[in-house]
């Protein structure tokens, strides 16, 4: 539709850049965007972001273009040099396969705990990212996501953070799994799960 309209077909993969496929969402839509922005994803984690796509877009920007493009995330030495490192680092064969096989076992050891303890909870996970969501249903919408237990999102949250396990802080927020996390910290948390979902279920 955009080719056909003419229009700039800009992929925002900040989130699901190299966490979710080596080629990001859209490799997983089959999708070949005119444009991709990337965030600190790209850097290992530091302050780093770039953008990319089409040569005759790119060609618009300076030095080739008219067009000046300059930000505090552009091109920090230390930053670009973690960036490198990750770079190669995920293109190791199995990585993924690896990231995506351990994000699921983190899922889904949640999941078994708040089933093992009778609270209503639901999980999903692409590749390295996962959302956590106190519902019968993963959430499609908005909408779906207002009407999940916030409270009940706040209370587990709360009580891994008591147990030094830190999830983000908020029920509409996605996690990640890193190369970081070992097997071993995957089966700490859920360990660590089952305790707050039996003090969630008295």
């Amino acid at each position: 539709m955009t080719e056909k309209h003419g229009a700039v077909l800009i992929y925002d993969e900040v989130m699901t850049g190299f966490r979710v496929a080596l080629g990001g969402a859209q490799s997983l839509h089959g999708i070949k965007p005119d444009l991709t922005t990337m965030g600190k994803v790209i850097g290992g984690g530091m302050p780093l972001a770039a953008f990319g796509g089409r040569k005759d877009i790119m060609e618009c920007i300076s030095p080739l273009g008219g067009v000046y493009q300059a930000g505090t995330l552009s091109g920090n030495p230390i930053a670009v040099a973690a960036g490198l490192k990750t770079l190669e680092i995920i293109q190791r064969e199995g990585f993924y396969e690896n990231l995506t096989a351990l994000t699921q076992h983190l899922v889904n050891g949640i999941a078994d705990a708040a089933k093992a303890h009778g609270v209503e909870f639901t999980a999903d996970s692409v590749g390295g990212m996962f959302g956590l969501y106190f519902a019968s249903h993963t959430p499609q919408n908005y909408a779906d996501m207002v009407r999940s237990n916030i409270d009940g999102f706040k209370h587990f949250f709360h009580g891994m953070l008591d147990r030094n396990v830190a999830f983000g802080p908020s029920a509409y927020e996605a996690g990640f799994v890193s190369a970081a996390h070992t097997p071993e910290l995957i089966d700490e948390t859920i360990a660590v799960a089952h305790e707050v979902f039996k003090e969630m279920a008295k």
